[in-house]
């Protein structure tokens, strides 16, 4: 968690705020951007806009290219080879004095302190869950399109927002790529945090991906 003022906290990720606090920064990172670009006379450059994603985004990105994975690292286990979680969650509910002695963290740990995905993404299970754009439905997977979900021009009405990848406080279900939680989209939470993306601009080279 990020604690103002405190430089012990820089390589936490941050928590305690609120849907439309998350998507205020996304809105100042993308000025702040354009700006920059603006004062290097980039001007035929379009600024890639960053914002929150969707929570089909989220998933696809979670499984990190493997498209049955239970977890983001791949395997159906919480556990290495070595007998080491591999996430910051809660093994035994609500015994957080005894998860810690077992290597777990009573509550948020710093970045990159577990194993990434194949897409080199840090912590998309536990830690801090993460909000979505996406409103929060129970029936979103019968009726949305496998193609291409998108969002309804009145998602951001919606009250109940999407949270995906579990939380330190969390036992090891949600912390599985397609499990599923909600909150109200004006709450701050102490579990969680969000990250943000941006979209490509087409026919960008630069941001193509290589292929062996």
């Amino acid at each position: 968690m990020v604690i103002f003022g405190m430089s012990a906290y820089k390589n936490y990720p941050v928590v305690g705020v609120t849907w439309d606090q998350a998507r205020a920064y996304c809105n100042f990172k993308t000025k702040l951007k354009s700006d920059y670009n603006e004062s290097l006379k980039k001007r035929k450059q379009k600024p890639m806009a960053f914002r929150l994603p969707t929570e089909a985004e989220w998933e696809y990105a979670a499984r990190g290219g493997r498209q049955n994975a239970t977890y983001p690292w791949g395997g159906p286990y919480l556990m290495d080879d070595r007998g080491c979680y591999l996430a910051n969650f809660k093994p035994k509910r609500g015994n957080y004095i005894e998860d810690e002695k077992k290597g777990t963290y009573t509550y948020t740990a710093p970045v990159k302190k577990f194993p990434k995905n194949d897409y080199g993404l840090y912590d998309m299970a536990g830690n801090v869950a993460e909000w979505t754009e996406s409103p929060y439905n129970n029936a979103t997977y019968q009726f949305s399109s496998t193609l291409n979900p998108s969002l309804s021009n009145q998602a951001y009405r919606e009250v109940k927002k999407s949270v995906r990848g579990g939380s330190w406080k969390d036992v090891g279900y949600l912390l599985m790529t397609g499990a599923r939680d909600w909150e109200r989209k004006d709450s701050a939470r102490s579990y969680i945090g969000f990250r943000t993306v941006q979209d490509i601009p087409e026919g960008s080279a630069k941001y193509k991906r290589k292929t062996k």
